[in-house]
């Protein structure tokens, strides 16, 4: 068997927008250039309040006649909420298709051979009736599949079936943000979770939902706080969990898995959000992050310019 790895989700959903107006009603709503989004490229972005912080992430994928946006299910109704106040007199046609889709994921060192797609982040191709892409953040990520529901395409794939917490420890180990599991709903900004890097926002495109304090925080260098993967030494702790050095905040635990075969308290691995000062003060004293019982080692991402 090739070393590749399937992974179908429960959690993702799909909004799709179709209309003349789609994409330009989209552009200026949200952090990356809709303009770039066509049937062999995908993007990957986020929905912000007027203030600047997180609401949602997504990645988008365009058919031909639609947009297709796949979000977290659990917030979806939310976010289709959110368009549709937005729509007004825009020729667009909003509509929740989760369940006519499955949403899933193809990762490991022969994922994209496996698929037929180069190793070129957001490259998208037709496959089974649907659509193929190269995750947009980063290739090692593998590629995401948006199938109808009930098409046999991934019964030809040479993949092995996996749980979701193997796919986590996967994206965990880059760095990938996974929506309200690791950016706090109206409180992260975007630069804190690596937008810039992993190609979620676009700093040429013109005005958007959020633009103006996005912006800001690049140019005048005010992120201090950056959102990084963890090993976690001890038992796992629950998302949320402060984490401290010599008992003063540093940051916060966001999404955790377990290490491969062992349980919660055999430690793990997780992202969190972290205060780099904090950070550059356990660098020079040597004393260790803790969150809970367990000690917090962050690392920087191989993409990540901090």
């Amino acid at each position: 068997m090739a070393n590749a790895y399937l992974h179908t989700f429960a959690d993702r959903a799909v909004i799709r927008l179709s209309g003349e107006d789609r994409a330009t009603f989209l552009q200026g709503l949200v952090s990356n250039d809709v303009s770039k989004v066509t049937v062999d490229r995908a993007g990957y972005g986020a929905f912000l309040t007027a203030q600047g912080k997180f609401l949602h992430d997504f990645f988008l994928v365009e058919t031909g006649d639609a947009l297709l946006v796949e979000t977290e299910a659990a917030r979806s109704d939310d976010f289709f909420r959110k368009l549709r106040m937005y729509k007004l007199r825009s020729k667009v046609d909003l509509a929740v298709e989760s369940d006519a889709w499955t949403i899933s994921v193809v990762f490991g060192a022969d994922a994209l051979t496996a698929l037929g797609l180069p190793a070129d982040r957001g490259h998208a191709a037709a496959f089974g009736g649907g659509v193929a892409f190269v995750d947009p953040r980063h290739v090692d990520a593998g590629a995401r599949l948006l199938l109808p529901t009930g098409a046999d395409a991934l019964d030809t794939l040479d993949a092995k079936t996996v749980d979701r917490d193997a796919y986590d420890r996967r994206r965990v180990s880059l760095g990938l943000p996974d929506g309200a599991r690791d950016m706090a709903v109206e409180k992260t900004v975007l630069l804190e979770a690596g937008f810039e890097e992993l190609g979620g926002v676009d700093f040429q495109k013109g005005c958007y939902m959020g633009q103006e304090l996005t912006a800001r925080t690049k140019y005048r260098g005010l992120v201090k706080r950056r959102l990084m993967p963890v090993a976690i030494d001890g038992p796992l702790p629950e998302p949320g969990t402060e984490i401290t050095l010599d008992g003063r905040e540093a940051g916060e635990v966001r999404s955790v898995v377990a290490n491969n075969g062992g349980g919660s308290e055999g430690g793990g691995m997780g992202l969190a959000m972290i205060r780099l000062n904090r950070l550059d003060e356990a660098l020079r004293s040597g004393d260790p992050l803790t969150a809970g019982e367990a000690t917090i080692i962050p690392h920087k991402p191989d993409w990540a310019r901090f």
